[in-house]
């Protein structure tokens, strides 16, 4: 009442003082002046009376909360104060005293309206009538700006209440947030577009102010579910978080909101942080049951999920893979993994992931070899595993098996669990072109990564070769037993040996002829992979005798030379060598060519001491029927009468 009188008192003065204004100017020498003076004075006491009742009338409006009327009359006011101006029915003092009333009332409305809006039970049509007028008003900035903090303290009220609540937790709690937030948003969005349409001014503030709440809201995530389930390579956790959120901020892109991106990028530390958390796990896991495996392949053990997609149960339990303890726990967890980055595509994980595979598969072909008896390259770049227990595989059926573990992972399960890594790789129907492109333009990295897995099989494959040969070249007690005493010194004596292949290379034949039947049950379907092994194996061994060079120094330098009966054992042992590889089926051209090498080599040594090795050496059908014989006898397939032991004298077919 006070502000109301007060004003009132200000008007009523600014009027009197514009009547005596214009009475100084009245023209009274006729009578036609004198009426008009008079019209003039009841004008001004006719506005003058309705300046009164109009700010009467506009403080009860505002008092009332009528907010529709008020409007309606400071807009009948603003119209009222231009025509006085253009009428010139008020002084300047009067026009200015009416505006400022105006203008204080509109404030007063306006910070009504602010406070409107700001109320927490303010929504939906309420909240939208309110932030129009406000706009009306003239202060659409304003009014945007206070739609907008509504919508944010609205939400905020909400996820606090959630986060008080012990009736939701995890992934409960993770989608029920994310709903509230995004529909929070959306509702913003409706309320934006439905009082000031599609200004660029106003949609610009929407966008920042939707970006700022989205990355409040990874932030909270971030805190309260992510940084621990990240710690303890929750990869799984990380992941389904960011697709119940994705799939949130999918419903906003039809509005023009693609919030997407902020969500990937927001949470991609998270999911590193998980993703190089669950390597290490892949890592301790597999060293944790090596250190017992007993190194027996077996199908995985009953609950496991079945490695195959397919529907029908035959075809399921027919494609289980057969490993070990460790090497089924390292599978299963890397098809984990590769399930779990597969479906975040956009934050173009596969490298970083296949790399973390490799490394982990190479810290388990190291934890392999080291099961090897004997191995060189035991505690060497095991990157943190040489202080691991390794169970030994003591047996060669087990020490196969450390190999059937490697080449299958390396060689299938590993390329396929890649492929989910690959855009729509379980539903090709609904690819794209583009996405089309995108996988075949991955195939040659997959082929790459294929290839580095292979190496290490290699490296695994080399390091079991080198100790099975070694165990034949050498004794017990490192003494060498593939020296040139079994050549040189067949010479000494008078009587004509008993042909036959040195036990070394016996014992070379037996051990491939046991290595071949243990890996033909072994690599079913994988055949290739135990014929290579073979193959590397004798390699092993005939490559360390042409490039030892104590035996070659004995052999062209030494105090006993060699003579025809050695050369002819030589002969025999190499050509033994040469038929039971080309029988089982590992005979390599780079065997061949060496065999024939160090062959030649021993000829010319003798043909060195001036005798002609050609004449002393029998024909080249003696050597292939003593070392089928011998292959024979070894096998135990052989039975033999007095004719056939004549075959055993090189002088019997002369």
């Amino acid at each position: 009442m006070r502000n109301l009188l007060a004003t009132q008192s200000a008007l009523v003065q600014g009027l009197a003082e514009g009547a005596r204004i214009d009475s100084l100017f009245a023209v009274t020498e006729d009578s036609d002046d004198d009426d008009i003076s008079s019209l003039k004075n009841e004008g001004l006491s006719n506005m003058e009376n309705w300046s009164v009742e109009f700010l009467e009338t506009l403080e009860v409006l505002l008092a009332e909360r009528r907010v529709d009327e008020a409007l309606a009359a400071l807009e009948e006011g603003q119209n009222t104060v231009r025509e006085a101006k253009h009428r010139c029915t008020l002084s300047r003092s009067a026009i200015f005293s009416l505006q400022s009333a105006i203008s204080e009332q509109r404030q007063k409305l306006a910070d009504q309206l602010a406070g409107t809006i700001c109320q927490p039970s303010t929504r939906g049509v309420e909240l939208r009538s309110a932030v129009l007028a406000l706009k009306k008003l003239g202060d659409g900035p304003r009014s945007h700006t206070l739609l907008l903090k509504s919508h944010h303290q609205r939400l905020q009220s909400y996820v606090q209440s959630l986060r008080s609540s012990s009736s939701l937790s995890g992934g409960a709690l993770t989608a029920t947030v994310s709903q509230l937030v995004f529909s929070t948003i959306a509702q913003a969005a409706r309320d934006s577009l439905a009082v000031f349409g599609e200004e660029p001014a106003y949609s610009s503030e929407l966008v920042t102010w939707a970006v700022k709440e989205t990355e409040d809201f990874a932030l909270l995530l971030e805190r309260h579910i992510l940084a621990s389930a990240a710690a303890a390579g929750g990869l799984r956790v990380v992941t389904e978080t960011i697709q119940i959120c994705l799939g949130h901020c999918s419903l906003l892109e039809a509005r023009g909101l693609a919030l997407s991106p902020v969500i990937l990028r927001s949470f991609r530390p998270s999911v590193e942080h998980a993703l190089s958390a669950y390597l290490k796990r892949i890592e301790k896991s597999s060293a944790a049951l090596a250190a017992a495996d007993d190194w027996l392949l077996a199908y995985p053990p009953a609950g496991a999920r079945p490695f195959s997609s397919t529907n029908s149960l035959n075809t399921a339990v027919g494609s289980q893979p057969k490993l070990s303890t460790s090497a089924h726990k390292f599978n299963a967890l890397v098809q984990e993994l590769l399930e779990d980055i597969g479906p975040l595509e956009n934050l173009k994980l596969d490298g970083p992931a296949l790399d973390g595979v490799f490394q982990a598969f190479n810290s388990y072909v190291s934890l392999l070899i080291n099961a090897l008896p004997g191995s060189t390259e035991n505690e060497e770049n095991l990157e943190g595993f040489s202080n691991k227990i390794v169970s030994m595989a003591e047996t060669e059926s087990q020490q196969v098996a450390l190999l059937a573990n490697a080449s299958l992972l390396a060689d299938e399960l590993l390329p396929r669990a890649a492929l989910k890594l690959l855009p729509f790789s379980s539903n090709r129907m609904e690819m794209t072109p583009r996405r089309a492109s995108d996988r075949q333009n991955r195939f040659p990295e997959q082929r790459e990564w294929k290839r580095k897995l292979q190496r290490l099989v290699d490296r695994l494959r080399d390091s079991f070769c080198r100790t099975h040969a070694l165990d034949i070249i050498f004794t017990e007690d490192g003494e060498i037993r593939l020296n040139a005493e079994i050549y040189t010194c067949m010479d000494e004596s008078m009587e004509e040996p008993e042909w036959f292949p040195s036990p070394i290379f016996q014992e070379l034949f037996i051990k491939l002829t046991r290595m071949a039947s243990i890996a033909s049950d072994m690599f079913v379907g994988r055949e290739r992979f135990a014929t290579i092994l073979l193959m590397r194996l004798t390699e092993t061994v005939i490559l360390w005798l042409a490039d030892d060079q104590s035996f070659w120094a004995e052999i062209e330098e030494g105090p006993k030379p060699l003579g025809p009966l050695g050369l002819q054992q030589f002969y025999l042992d190499m050509e033994f060598v040469m038929l039971f590889s080309s029988q089982g089926r590992y005979l390599s051209r780079n065997l061949q060519q060496v065999i024939k090498n160090i062959i030649a080599r021993a000829i010319e040594v003798v043909a060195a001491t001036g005798i002609d090795p050609y004449s002393v050496l029998p024909e080249d059908d003696w050597f292939a029927e003593i070392a089928q014989i011998a292959i024979k006898m070894l096998s135990g397939k052989a039975t033999f009468g007095d004719d056939e032991e004549d075959v055993l004298s090189p002088t019997a077919s002369v």
